[in-house]
């Protein structure tokens, strides 16, 4: 079979059991994104100033992030447009393939159908440049020249560093615990060895944000602003699911602080609320770091020193270090606000699968498909091959979603 994948014409080629990779006019993509608050019954918790308790105030968060990005996260609107020069540099690597993957399935001996919404063709190599280039071009029209932002895995670092290199803003990213500022050494003063967590990195970049008037922060995941951005990956996958004649049975994705998930899923909750499909939609993330299934549904600081505002969330405890595992970028002691809420309405399920579980996945879809996956998405690809396998007792001919993104180096 020949595939032609093509910025400008639809091109599907499919022949028997071989691959097909999904495409759509580039007069098709998306040109703005739909916030699913809106479309929600009931409206999120809103998140609290940490002295005050009260709401927090858009000029509460203007030491930190540009005016656009405020109103973005607060918005109760129902689209926003795309930025015209963020269109232009999406040209790079979107619309992204959404790929059958008839070789697991035959591996597997499934009657289901396998898809996944591959975000690997990035510069940075993940679904992280989705957002690190609205958030660098909001900046930048505000005349901001700094950014200092925190990484888990480094997928979120480099991809601001890349956003950074496009608009000529210089970019500080921050590991964790540091010895460069009061948060990193006060950890490394309880313990030398800490392993770091993303909770811990993030209170090192606010620190450093919030003591230089001209320095603002970025944030790869959680807040509703980056879950916005990583919608164009849902947006673009309705479109071609549409144009192949499928409709997902079961939607499946990895979460930790959950803007991979919410990019795919968060569209097709919303035509789940209008009535238009009825899927089930699955979060998957770490036992090492559960906080949809274990963790409780309160207010809590979304870093670990406590100098964010208070957050709605399921959280394990913004002082939890979570074990070292290899899974970097899903380390984070809470989950997403808006996915928390949308959790707690019931429109969604949750479960946690063990790292060793996680890496059988990949091996299986890195011998049958070709791609060697990260660790972060082997957790969707293991609930994945779950369901599949369940599909082969069932006899269920399900069509299975999943978010598919990056390769280890």
């Amino acid at each position: 079979m020949v595939v032609f994948v093509c910025s400008t014409l639809t091109v599907f080629a499919p022949s028997g059991d071989d691959l097909w990779v999904g495409c759509f006019a580039r007069k098709s993509k998306p040109t703005h994104l739909k916030l699913l608050a809106g479309y929600l019954p009931i409206i999120p918790p809103p998140p609290l100033h940490p002295k005050t308790l009260e709401p927090v105030k858009p000029e509460d968060l203007s030491p930190l992030f540009p005016d656009e990005l405020i109103k973005q996260e607060a918005s109760s609107e129902r689209f926003i447009d795309i930025p015209e020069e963020v269109l232009d540099v999406y040209k790079l690597w979107r619309p992204t393939p959404l790929i059958r993957a008839r070789r697991l399935e035959k591996l597997l001996d499934t009657p289901a159908k396998i898809y996944y919404k591959y975000e690997g063709g990035s510069p940075a190599g993940s679904h992280k440049p989705n957002t690190a280039v609205p958030q660098v071009w909001c900046n930048a029209q505000q005349g901001i020249k700094n950014l200092v932002t925190e990484t888990g895995a480094g997928q979120w670092g480099s991809a601001l560093a890349f956003a950074c290199s496009l608009f000529g803003l210089n970019c500080e990213v921050h590991p964790s615990p540091s010895n460069i500022t009061e948060a990193g050494r006060r950890i490394l003063q309880i313990d030398p060895s800490s392993p770091g967590s993303l909770g811990i990195a993030i209170s090192e970049a606010v620190e450093i944000a919030a003591a230089n008037a001209d320095t603002m922060y970025c944030l790869g995941s959680v807040l509703n602003h980056v879950l916005l951005h990583q919608t164009v990956i849902g947006e673009e996958c309705i479109k071609q699911m549409e144009a192949i004649g499928e409709t997902p049975d079961v939607i499946i994705g990895c979460t930790g602080g959950g803007s991979n998930f919410a990019g795919l899923a968060f569209p097709f909750i919303r035509e789940k609320l209008n009535g238009k499909i009825n899927p089930l939609i699955r979060a998957v993330e770490p036992a090492a770091c559960p906080s949809l299934t274990k963790g409780v549904y309160a207010y809590d600081y979304g870093d670990t020193a406590g100098m964010t505002p208070l957050m709605k969330m399921h959280t394990l405890g913004h002082d939890f270090i979570p074990d070292p595992i290899h899974a970097g970028g899903l380390r984070y002691h809470g989950m997403a606000p808006l996915i928390s809420h949308v959790f707690e309405l019931g429109f969604m399920e949750a479960f946690a699968i063990p790292q060793i579980e996680c890496f059988r996945g990949a091996i299986q879809f890195a011998r049958s498909e070709g791609l060697i996956p990260a660790p972060e998405p082997t957790h969707a690809i293991a609930a994945t091959i779950r369901e599949a396998l369940h599909c082969k007792q069932t006899g269920e001919s399900k069509v299975i979603l999943m978010a598919k993104w990056t390769w280890s180096f």
